[in-house]
């Protein structure tokens, strides 16, 4: 994926600029294309260009399993260029796969720009035909482009644009076919990943030499968000609910820590047995900046990481497994990986992080303790004080607070934070990565990782788990008949996040995009679906009596 790192060219309130250099890891000091002012910007308001985002596929659940498998075919060929770091790929390994494609190295090179820039298999989907009218003439012109860009730009004699652009002209004369302009030729060179063009023109020592970031101990972790693992666990800790503050049960902590820094990448906390819309949650928390997060506690310690992880070692438990789970793993180009039988560091890094948190716990009201002679005559329910929320804003607090600054003895007793910061800015010795650039669409991507359902539409709108919603936008497709069978109602996809059941998101067939729809009486107040479930079981056991 793409990076921050100095001399970027970034999007900061529809103004181009060049990032110049870091101010810690929140803020960057940026230059003015055009006007060559200086300013400092939060990062996390720092976009990819509008091009990138126009790449991105709104319609996940909707595209089918022919067109996914050919796409997925795509990131499959490349992969092995993708696994490597930059510095270590060479020409001749692009033209090995491009000869597997049976397509050109430039055009290997541009599947490889699409997911490093965007990070999505679904830039990989064939784009519909919108050019029938257009010229042959174009695509061999293109065909020559990309030819003498591979075969003439591309190696150790480091020819110059200019040289690459002639030997285009000289080309297209001798097969009589119209030239492209210069800045054209200029402008697809500069799609070309740096890091590529010195490892093909100078050799992969050189590119080693001049990217080779910090790298850490665990099999794979070199860098932040190589290497994430995920997992569960009860929490010892009675909940209680937002209206009567009464006890609602034993929460589920998921937690993502990534294993070259030890840095918590994100956390989902919940009242039900762990499934994928855990996994699927806690990804998306890792993936997303966490300002908006900490804005809504109140807190100002910074939790600075963010961005794609490279890969995800998981648990084999059946909660890790799941086609939607799998689907937007493969979309945002993350390798989903179950834990090795037999290799218990594979685990160790969460499993050490959850015996931290769990003793941390055990000093909250309501603690049930971790075993039943620590617990003695403690009244776990009674002495329950937090809602989840409020656990929420204690746990995150712990995390920057607390773990984040204290000394790790398996990362060479140095604070996760410190090591994090060292990697991302650099040292003395060695090259810092950069952040990776900030998600454009962060609600987008939360729904990518959410479970979804798919209902009929009736005159009272859409009903889940009976509670009916609506919004006028579903005026349209009420009674809708199913396109391939008349017979049968057609079936919406519904997606909803747990923690508010408020709304409901609709994938609308004609937009491609998500849209909210309020409950039908929007006098009811927002509600958890575990709450729902608690005041259920309250009125059921109340009727039995």
């Amino acid at each position: 994926m793409n990076r921050l790192i100095p001399g970027t060219v970034v999007t900061w309130n529809h103004v181009d600029y060049y990032l110049l250099d870091f101010v810690g890891l929140n803020k960057a000091i940026l230059r003015n294309k055009i006007t060559k002012q200086s300013d400092i910007a939060p990062i996390n308001e720092l976009k990819i260009s509008n091009e990138c985002e126009s790449q991105i596929r709104q319609d996940l659940p909707l595209v089918s399993d022919a067109d996914w498998q050919k796409a997925w075919d795509k990131y499959l060929l490349i992969k092995p260029l993708l696994d490597l770091e930059k510095t270590e790929r060479t020409l001749e390994q692009v033209e090995s796969v491009a000869k597997k494609a049976k397509k050109n190295v430039a055009t290997i090179y541009r599947w490889l720009n699409k997911l490093e820039e965007t990070g999505r298999v679904s830039t990989l989907l064939r784009k519909p035909r919108n050019d029938i009218k257009k010229s042959r003439l174009e695509s061999k012109t293109q065909e020559f482009v990309d030819d003498v860009i591979s075969k003439f730009y591309l190696t150790s004699q480091r020819r110059s644009v200019a040289e690459t652009c002639l030997e285009v002209q000289r080309l297209c004369f001798e097969n009589e076919i119209v030239a492209p302009h210069p800045n054209t030729i200029r402008n697809r060179i500069q799609e070309l990943s740096e890091k590529d063009v010195v490892s093909a023109r100078f050799g992969s020592k050189i590119a080693r030499e001049k990217f080779q970031p910090i790298r850490g101990s665990f099999p794979g972790a070199d860098f932040p968000l190589a290497v994430v693992q995920m997992d569960h666990t009860p929490v010892d800790l009675i909940l209680v609910d937002d209206k009567d503050r009464l006890p609602i049960g034993r929460p589920y902590l998921t937690i993502a820590i990534d294993c070259f820094s030890r840095m918590i990448t994100g956390f989902y906390i919940t009242l039900e047995a762990p499934g994928a819309l855990s996994v699927g949650l806690c990804i998306s928390h890792s993936i997303m900046t966490k300002d908006i997060w900490l804005a809504r506690f109140g807190i100002a310690t910074p939790w600075p990481i963010w961005g794609k992880m490279r890969k995800i070692y998981v648990d084999n438990a059946k909660e890790f497994r799941g086609v939607m789970l799998e689907r937007a793993c493969q979309e945002h180009g993350i390798i989903l990986e179950h834990r090795p039988k037999g290799l218990p560091n594979y685990g160790g890094h969460v499993e050490r992080a959850f015996r931290t948190f769990m003793s941390k716990t055990h000093s909250v009201s309501g603690t049930t303790f971790s075993n039943v002679q620590h617990k003695n005559n403690y009244d776990s329910e009674k002495m329950a004080s937090m809602t989840l929320s409020e656990f929420e804003h204690w746990f995150t607090i712990f995390i920057v607070q607390v773990y984040h600054q204290k000394s790790h003895k398996g990362i060479s007793d140095i604070p996760p934070i410190k090591l994090y910061e060292q990697a991302i800015l650099g040292t003395e010795n060695s090259p810092g990565i950069g952040l990776p650039i900030p998600i454009n669409n962060e609600e987008k991507l939360r729904l990518d990782f959410m479970p979804y359902v798919e209902r009929t539409i009736q005159e009272y709108g859409v009903l889940i788990d009976n509670i009916h919603y609506y919004s006028d936008v579903l005026r349209v497709w009420i009674h809708a008949r199913d396109e391939q069978n008349s017979k049968l109602k057609r079936k919406f996809i519904f997606a909803r996040d747990p923690r508010d059941i408020s709304v409901v998101y609709f994938l609308d067939p004609h937009s491609k995009n998500y849209v909210s729809i309020p409950y039908r009486d929007i006098s009811r107040p927002p509600i958890s679906l575990w709450e729902l479930k608690a005041v259920i079981k309250r009125l059921e056991e109340n009727e039995g009596l």
